[in-house]
C-alpha cells in the first residue's frame, strides 16, 4: 500500500471511531434492540480488515494488472468515507452507531434516504468494495466482502424491524417506495 492509501485508511479508521466514541445513543434500552449487532460487527471489521491485508502481502492472487484501477479503488474508498459523513450530519441527533430510537425521533425521507433506506451503511459498504480493489488479491476481496456484507444485512434487519415497530405503516410504505441499499435495485 503506498501513502496515499495509509493517509485513506487512517482517516477512515479515525471517522468510524469517532463516530462509535461520540454517537452511541447512551440509552440502556439500546442493548436489547442492537442485539449485540454493533459489537459484532466491529469484530467482523476488524478481522476482515487485518486478514484481508495481511492475506494481500503474503499471496499473490491479482485481479487487475493496470495501476489505474488502484486509483479508482481509492477513490471508492475516500468518496464513500465522506459521503456517509455527509449522512450522519444530515440525519443528525437521529444518528447513533448502537440501534435505538431517540425520544422525539423522526423517519427521515428526504436526501439520500430518498433513494435508499440506508445510505450510511450503502457507504460504509462501499469503502471494503475501494479497499478490496486497492488490495488488488481475489481472497483479500472474499476475506473482506463476505464477512462484512453478511454482518451488514444482520444489523439492517434487526434495525429494519425496530423502526417498524416504531413507526408502523409509515415505515413499511417507506419501505416499498425506497430500496435498503441500491437504488431502484435493492
Amino acid at each position: 500500500m503506498n501513502a496515499a492509501t495509509n493517509i485513506i485508511m487512517i482517516l477512515w479508521g479515525f471517522s468510524e471511531i469517532f463516530l462509535l466514541l461520540k454517537m452511541r445513543s447512551g440509552n440502556a434500552d439500546a442493548k436489547g434492540k442492537d442485539k449485540k449487532s454493533l459489537s459484532y460487527l466491529w469484530m467482523v471489521i476488524g478481522f476482515s480488515i487485518f486478514f484481508g491485508i495481511f492475506v494481500s502481502k503474503a499471496t499473490q492472487f491479482p485481479f487487475y494488472t493496470n495501476s489505474k484501477i488502484q486509483i479508482l479503488g481509492l477513490a471508492i474508498l475516500f468518496l464513500s468515507i465522506v459521503l456517509r459523513m455527509i449522512v450522519v450530519y444530515n440525519l443528525g441527533k437521529y444518528f447513533t452507531v448502537d440501534v435505538t430510537i431517540k425520544k422525539d425521533h423522526q423517519l427521515k425521507t428526504d436526501g439520500f434516504y430518498k433513494y435508499v433506506r440506508h445510505p450510511s451503511y450503502l457507504f460504509s459498504l462501499l469503502t471494503f468494495v475501494g479497499l478490496a480493489i486497492v488490495l488488488n488479491n481475489y481472497i483479500s476481496a472474499v476475506i473482506l466482502l463476505v464477512p462484512v456484507f453478511l454482518m451488514f444485512f444482520y444489523r439492517i434487519n434487526i434495525e429494519e424491524k425496530v423502526l417498524t415497530e416504531q413507526f408502523g405503516k409509515d415505515y413499511t410504505d417507506y419501505m416499498k417506495k425506497t430500496k435498503r441499499l441500491i437504488p431502484f435495485i435493492y
